[in-house]
């Protein structure tokens, strides 16, 4: 049902109103509304602002940027609001995944390379392969904490630019690779100066969209990352055919954090699970992927058909990138799904460790092919770790912390696959089995430490009378999901909150 806006004297409240937490009974914002920093899941229900009680202890806080916008009275439409969204994913979206796509692009073009014998040129073997990719991942986790309290004092749109500008001149300088120190440089440069990107983009996303719209859109963001590998693989086939030519190759947005939300977001307890599945999910392709095309050279297949054959997985994973995205919003599930990209490659992986060497290329080929374009939950978990930090200052940290984990799972990764176990690297595989199922089984652990937190708060919050929780609400020192009455871990996506009067993300820091 759409709200019809309010006349202007409607939306006259003053901001002296607003700072000390006057709010009005009537006419109160709709469900669907948001004011800022407020996510509501249907247009017909009630707000927490319809109590005037409670409503005063969710008013921004003075320093809030939108502060002198802040109208609780204030109503839209369904279109006004579907029109909004649209301006947001032309003109902030777009622009986002245009940067990814350079980051990728800039990180990503070693496969190339090693398809046209960029080992075998700097007699490298594949541990020297490892060890680059190793302190390229040491480099980039490390960078993200620091990087993203940088781009929280300067403001995104200062740090951004100046890190693209840097990456991409050390990109450049790879053309001067001629030993191991240098590779190992380059790497370690273009860790350092990418780290903290990925968190940062995605916290500043989160201050444009609802908890619900966020995966959908992070998913159009790792979209970005594979047609990246699509058009590195076609730059890539072109590129190394011109050597035939010698000539063609010549919290307010700059606030910064105190150590102690700082602290205090390292030590949220409530998101250490999904750092877990950060950790450990994306182990088992990430082996396989860093070797797709060193496997497809000694399958047999030509330098430029190599580069060729590496499409199909990468559209592959474009489709099933979306769809999974798609089904999460669909079912309203977040962890299930999430899991259904382990539950694919489990199959694959068991292939792979049996068929015999010699085994038809093309028949391992398609395996691997299925394999890499697997449903990929990143999306999906970065937008459910982003509702679950609930407050900016946890958000900024956890984006990081998340991504970190991430990269720690991919430098634990880089280890799976060794010279011994060449070509096929059966033992590996038998391992990355073993990862697999332990991963199907943390994804429903996690779950179910979800649900159990959230039946406690309710217990607690629902047990107390209105009196007792407005007295909570203006005595508690608990900040974010730990506060009691204003979260629920959101396990699945829309969840309820723990009563009728709730709303279902919280992020201002009080």
């Amino acid at each position: 049902m759409a709200h019809q806006p309010h006349s202007a004297s409607a939306s006259s409240t003053s901001i002296d109103d607003r700072k000390y937490g006057s709010v009005d009974n009537k006419d109160t914002l709709a469900t669907d509304g948001e004011a800022p920093g407020f996510t509501s899941s249907t247009l017909a229900g009630e707000h927490v602002f319809d109590d005037p009680k409670l409503g005063k202890f969710f008013v921004p806080i003075p320093e809030y940027e939108g502060l002198h916008r802040f109208d609780p009275k204030a109503t839209w439409t369904e279109a006004e609001e579907r029109c909004l969204v649209r301006k947001i994913d032309k003109r902030i979206m777009i622009w986002c995944c245009v940067m990814f796509f350079a980051l990728q692009l800039d990180r990503g073009n070693i496969s190339a390379a090693l398809s046209d014998n960029f080992l075998k040129d700097l007699k490298f073997n594949t541990n020297d392969y490892n060890n680059g990719q190793m302190i390229f991942l040491l480099s980039f986790m490390c960078a993200e904490l620091p990087s993203q309290l940088v781009s929280k004092r300067l403001g995104p749109d200062v740090w951004l630019p100046i890190q693209l500008v840097l990456w991409s001149i050390v990109a450049m300088s790879q053309c001067k690779i001629n030993s191991r120190g240098s590779f190992f440089a380059t790497r370690c440069l273009l860790g350092l100066l990418e780290g903290g990107f990925i968190p940062d983009m995605v916290l500043f996303l989160s201050y444009f969209y609802k908890g619900a719209e966020l995966p959908v859109r992070l998913s159009f963001f790792w979209v970005s990352l594979t047609l990246t590998n699509i058009s590195g693989a076609l730059l890539g086939y072109g590129i190394l055919r011109m050597r035939d030519d010698p000539s063609k190759g010549d919290m307010h947005n700059r606030q910064a954090l105190r150590f102690a939300d700082f602290w205090a977001s390292i030590t949220d307890y409530d998101n250490w699970g999904l750092y877990l599945i950060g950790l450990c999910a994306y182990i088992p392709p990430a082996p396989t992927l860093a070797y797709l095309t060193l496997t497809l050279r000694n399958l047999g297949f030509s330098t430029f058909n190599t580069n060729l054959l590496t499409i199909p997985s990468s559209v592959l994973f474009i489709i099933n990138n979306l769809l999974l995205a798609q089904l999460s919003r669909i079912t309203g599930e977040r962890s299930i799904v999430s899991s259904l990209g382990n539950v694919w490659i489990l199959p694959l992986f068991i292939a792979l460790a049996v068929l015999p060497d010699h085994t038809n290329p093309w028949i391992r080929f398609v395996v691997l092919t299925l394999l890499i374009g697997y449903p990929y939950p990143h999306p999906i978990l970065v937008g459910w770790n982003s509702s679950n930090s609930n407050t900016v200052r946890t958000r900024t940290v956890s984006a990081a912390l998340y991504n970190i984990c991430v990269q720690a799972g991919n430098i634990i990764a880089t280890r799976i696959y060794n010279d011994a176990d060449k070509p096929y690297y059966h033992k590996g595989n038998k391992v990355l089995i073993g990862i697999c199922v332990w991963n199907i089984v943390l994804f429903f652990l996690v779950k179910l430490y979800y649900i159990r937190r959230n039946k406690w708060k309710a217990e607690r919050w629902n047990a107390m009378t209105k009196d007792e929780k407005a007295n909570y609400l203006a005595t508690t020192t608990d900040k974010g999901n730990k506060r009691l009455g204003s979260y629920s871990f959101p396990f699945v996506l829309g969840s309820k909150s723990l009563s009728n009067i709730l709303i279902t993300d919280f992020v201002f820091v009080h």
